[in-house]
């Protein structure tokens, strides 16, 4: 659950999704999707993606695959940009960044950098603007999708994806929104810090 230490009060009715019920519900409630726009926050340093080439190959330690396998999904990539924009509903993304980078880092910000590249739109934060609500414990990773669902994506202590959990109060939704919007405002385009590091 989301942690009730923030300042977000959390809502009671919270529905636990397992993984698979999680994309299933993900995919649904995203293709109803237009004329609002969807957000991502994301503030762990580590994950370990499940079903990524790319993530298999930097793991290997086979760098140049890793980076060509990323370079792979442009098309699919910029198809996804254009149905955005056939929906009128664009998906945001606020990445917070520590340093020294951890290797699951050096790894997200080209595939993010390819994101941005393919018409994402997608901020870096430092850990700085996020702090003062981290007295307790990290932020939580949370999903927007267009002003209607809020997911609180849960993973493993290892970064394994776990599920979510959903809610649609709306006022819980909109103090999300708000927040992940003022931290994107605030932030600096990925490709712009990609290129400065």
């Amino acid at each position: 659950m989301l942690d009730p230490a923030d300042p977000f009060p959390v809502p009671p009715q919270g529905k636990k999704l397992v993984r698979k019920a999680y994309r299933r519900d993900f995919q649904e409630r995203d293709a109803l999707i237009r004329n609002h726009d969807s957000w991502k926050f994301e503030r762990r340093q580590h994950f370990e993606e499940q079903g990524s080439p790319s993530r298999d190959a930097f793991r290997r330690g086979d760098w140049e695959e890793a980076l060509q396998l990323l370079n792979e999904r442009r098309e699919d990539l910029l198809a996804l940009t254009r149905e955005d924009e056939r929906r009128g509903s664009f998906f945001h993304r606020v990445r917070v960044v520590e340093t020294p980078l951890t290797p699951y880092m050096r790894w997200e910000l080209h595939s993010l950098r390819i994101r941005a590249e393919c018409g994402e739109r997608i901020r870096v934060v430092g850990v700085e603007k996020v702090a003062a609500l981290e007295k307790v414990d990290l932020l939580p990773e949370v999903v927007i999708l267009g002003g209607r669902t809020l997911y609180h994506v849960l993973y493993t202590t290892t970064g394994v994806p776990d599920g979510a959990v959903r809610y649609t109060d709306p006022d819980f939704i909109a103090s999300w929104e708000k927040y992940i919007r003022s931290l994107y405002e605030a932030g600096e385009d990925v490709i712009s810090y990609f290129d400065h590091q």
